[in-house]
């Protein structure tokens, strides 16, 4: 990914936002993405109500470092090692040991989860200090947005603040797999 210039005052609101129970937009590796603070359930149902999504599907939380999803597992999965065996993102199905509420998880004892190193996420991430909710920015049945336009056509002034930047260079939506088995439970968009 190249370098990108971060503007740090609309970090700073965004991560304000998500801190008072707001839902932002922001890009991801390879669609515009919806966020929230996955600890806030009233943030959450907002999020999912926007996008006439159930709860029962479960949600994605990205963060810039294993260490920000610490909250929402007894023990964190040795997932670094597998990180450098994919040269694209990948979101693990996770067991989270009890430790992540229902309406994240969808009522199931796993969690989706992706380390990401995109820039805006990152910076986000860590001005919030902690995971983001990571679902991709559209009503449920419609295309994913790819761009901020698209974003705002979807859902005009109901998302608090819009991050501006750059997609990361993927073609779609990250693969899903299970962490124990491997098995991909979503491809990856090409």
């Amino acid at each position: 990914m190249q370098t990108v210039d971060i503007d740090t005052g609309l970090i700073r609101r965004a991560a304000i936002s998500l801190s008072q129970g707001g839902v932002i937009a922001y890009p991801t590796e390879g669609v515009w993405g919806l966020g929230c603070d996955p600890a806030n359930e009233g943030a959450v149902r907002q999020l999912l109500q926007l996008k006439s999504r159930p709860v029962e599907k479960g949600l994605i939380l990205v963060a810039g470092s294993l260490n920000q999803l610490s909250p929402f597992f007894a023990s964190l999965p040795d997932i670094k090692s597998l990180l450098v065996e994919h040269d694209r993102p990948v979101t693990w199905v996770v067991n989270h040991g009890g430790y992540c509420p229902d309406w994240l998880s969808g009522g199931r004892d796993t969690l989706a989860i992706r380390l990401s190193s995109h820039p805006v996420i990152c910076a986000l991430c860590q001005e919030f200090g902690g995971p983001l909710v990571s679902t991709s920015a559209n009503p449920a049945g419609a295309a994913p947005a790819l761009t901020a336009e698209e974003v705002k056509n979807y859902f005009g002034d109901l998302i608090d603040v819009m991050v501006e930047g750059e997609l990361g260079g993927e073609n779609g939506a990250s693969e899903i797999r299970d962490f124990l088995t491997g098995k991909i439970l979503r491809e990856a968009s090409s």
